[in-house]
């Protein structure tokens, strides 16, 4: 089996000497005296443990040299683990450097046996945190395309997008806006039988009512003043293919009648036409609000709801799926780092911000917020003012997670409504939200409109 590699950098040859001395019986041993040569041989031999002193020239007296090595280095591998060395009276900056990412820090003068067991450890802790990433990656990026996540619930959801994918049977997915609702239609769709045909969505919330019986059926020409020619629509497109409806609670009760006809018959009828048309099309619908709510008040029809619901897929908030967020933050700077042709990286004190954050906006504000960072960004290292997320979690501390939501929607919404004027249809198209939601959301937190 191949010895582990680690790297000693420390300015005073003596040390070095002993070090490797006592070392290089059980790893191979690689040495660096400054910056430059640490960071050398960091990129040439990829050692997984660094032990670091802190005082390096050119100014061996303070500690500013070792901490940007210890910058350096987990930028260029965030699974290295550094053992900082420090002075007997200095243990503040040990704890300064694990607060940056450092694996642990050990006082001079270093006890050898006790620095064996520590890195004995840290190699035994690198491999395993190499392994799980591994197999976590394989596992979410190769099955799922753009649905990535690691966590016991989206699992479930990948088995559950499995076993409907091939069945002719509507679907009716369920969560909170910015979850990925249309991403798992996508995946249903691909793994289907009618992969070859065409994908296509429409969202309910979005479109006037005036206009939406037309966008989704149809019409003739001159069948209302501006139809010059007939026109497609979007459930005849769909045509031996599938037809997402996002936002499926918002649909007027006309218009339900009409899509519960469809999904009966499979026959439509165009504004302003005398003819049944037949269309194949599978149909997948989705949701942010409680549609069981929406059935008790008269908003929605029962029968409708059964016809849509012959199987149902509820995407978890990325607040209750352990583990995702921080695979998911990887994957798209990922993605901004080709993007934007630079080497991205999160510091260490921005990763335990992103766990710690509620994410009421859910993946879609993960995604945003990176994009933002991605280009903010000094140096290539995001930190949590780069994420607009330096003081959002201390601030719900000692809160219920339901609490701290209700907290930071407030403090959006009011911010919306400010940016607007008042203007609900704005703040809604801002929120990416339909103006019914945020109406119901006004309404639930209690926010006095002006």
């Amino acid at each position: 089996m191949e010895r582990p590699r680690i790297l000693i950098v420390d300015d005073d040859d003596e040390v070095r000497a002993q070090m490797r001395w006592a070392l290089n019986s059980r790893y191979d041993v690689l040495l660096a005296e400054d910056r430059a040569s640490a960071l050398d041989a960091f990129q040439k031999d990829e050692p997984g443990v660094v032990t670091l002193d802190l005082g390096l020239p050119p100014s061996p007296g303070d500690t500013r040299e070792g901490f940007l090595v210890l910058a350096e280095i987990l930028q260029a591998n965030p699974l290295t683990k550094v053992l900082v060395i420090t002075g007997q009276s200095e243990k503040e900056n040990g704890l300064e450097a694990i607060g940056q990412g450092a694996y642990d820090f050990l006082a001079k003068p270093v006890n050898v046996e006790e620095l064996k067991v520590i890195i004995d450890r840290a190699i035994h802790v690198q491999r395993l945190d190499r392994e799980r990433r591994e197999l976590v990656e394989k596992r979410t990026y190769d099955a799922f395309d753009d649905l990535v996540g690691g966590s016991p619930q989206m699992q479930k959801v990948f088995a559950t997008i499995e076993k409907v994918a091939g069945a002719e049977v509507p679907v009716l997915i369920s969560g909170e806006s910015g979850t990925g609702k249309e991403l798992v239609a996508h995946a249903i769709h691909r793994r289907s039988p009618r992969s070859s045909g065409p994908f296509i969505a429409i969202n309910c919330g979005a479109i006037p009512e005036s206009l939406l019986e037309s966008e989704l059926f149809g019409h003739e020409k001159g069948a209302f003043t501006g139809a010059h020619v007939q026109r497609q629509g979007r459930v005849e497109m769909a045509q031996c293919g599938t037809l997402f409806l996002d936002e499926i609670g918002e649909l007027s009760g006309p218009l339900q009648v009409k899509l519960l006809r469809f999904l009966q018959e499979h026959k439509i009828e165009r504004v302003g036409g005398r003819s049944l048309i037949t269309v194949d099309a599978r149909v997948l619908a989705a949701t942010n609000v409680d549609l069981s709510k929406a059935m008790s008040e008269g908003r929605f029809r029962e029968d409708l709801y059964y016809r849509l619901n012959v199987v149902g897929v509820a995407i978890p908030p990325l607040r209750e799926r352990e583990g995702d967020t921080l695979l998911l933050a990887k994957a798209f700077l990922q993605r901004q780092s080709v993007k934007q042709q630079k080497n991205l990286v999160f510091t260490p004190k921005c990763l335990l911000v992103m766990e710690s954050h509620g994410w009421p906006g859910n993946v879609r504000e993960l995604e945003n917020r990176i994009q933002r960072a991605a280009i903010m960004a000094e140096n290539g290292r995001i930190t949590p003012q780069d994420l607009g997320l330096s003081s959002s979690s201390a601030e719900y501390i000692g809160q219920s997670l339901g609490k701290a939501r209700e907290a930071v929607e407030r403090q959006m919404i009011e911010a919306a409504l400010a940016r607007n004027k008042g203007n609900l249809s704005r703040a809604a198209v801002e929120l990416e939200i339909s103006r019914p939601s945020l109406y119901e959301l006004i309404e639930k937190l209690g926010i006095t409109r002006r």
